[in-house]
C-alpha cells in the first residue's frame, strides 16, 4: 500500500485500482487504532502495533498503516480519526516522537535509543501530519 500510494495517479491501471481498493477495504475492515485484524495465530494484536519504530522491518506499527492510507489520499477519512489522535498523543512537548520499537544489534548501525525522541520516527509522524494539513 505504501508503494502504491507513491505511484503516480495518472499511471494507475484497473488492476492497480482494484489492488488499492482491496487494501483499503482490508485496512478499514476494523478500526486501525484497535488493530483487531485476523492474524491466524492469536485473537489479539501484537502490542508492538502501538509502538512506533524505525526502521520498519518485520514488525509494523499503526503509524505505517496511517502513512499508507494518507499516501492514498485518505487522510481525511473519519475511519482514521482515532489513529490520528493516537499519533498526536505520542508527540512530546518539544514536538518529537520517541523510538518505541527498535532493532539494536539487528542492523549495521543503531538508529536511536529506545524510549528517547527519535528523528526518524518524528520524520515519519510529521510527514503524515503535513499530508493531512495539521503539521
Amino acid at each position: 500500500m505504501l508503494a502504491l500510494g507513491k505511484w503516480p495517479r495518472n499511471r494507475y491501471t484497473p488492476v492497480i485500482e482494484r489492488a488499492i481498493q482491496h487494501g483499503i477495504d482490508f485496512l478499514f475492515s476494523v478500526d486501525p487504532a484497535e488493530a483487531t485484524y485476523p492474524t491466524g495465530y492469536s485473537n489479539k494484536p501484537s502490542l508492538n502495533w502501538w509502538k512506533f519504530g524505525f526502521p520498519i522491518f518485520y514488525v509494523t506499527d499503526l503509524l505505517q498503516i496511517v502513512e499508507a492510507l494518507v499516501s492514498l489520499g485518505l487522510g481525511g477519512d473519519p475511519r482514521l480519526a482515532r489513529a490520528i489522535v493516537m499519533l498526536r498523543d505520542k508527540q512530546d512537548e518539544n514536538g518529537r516522537w520517541a523510538l518505541e520499537y527498535e532493532y539494536s544489534g539487528k542492523t549495521w548501525v543503531d538508529l536511536g535509543a529506545k524510549k528517547q525522541p527519535n528523528k526518524w520516527v518524528t520524520l515519519r509522524a510529521l510527514r503524515v501530519l503535513k499530508a493531512i494539513g495539521t503539521a
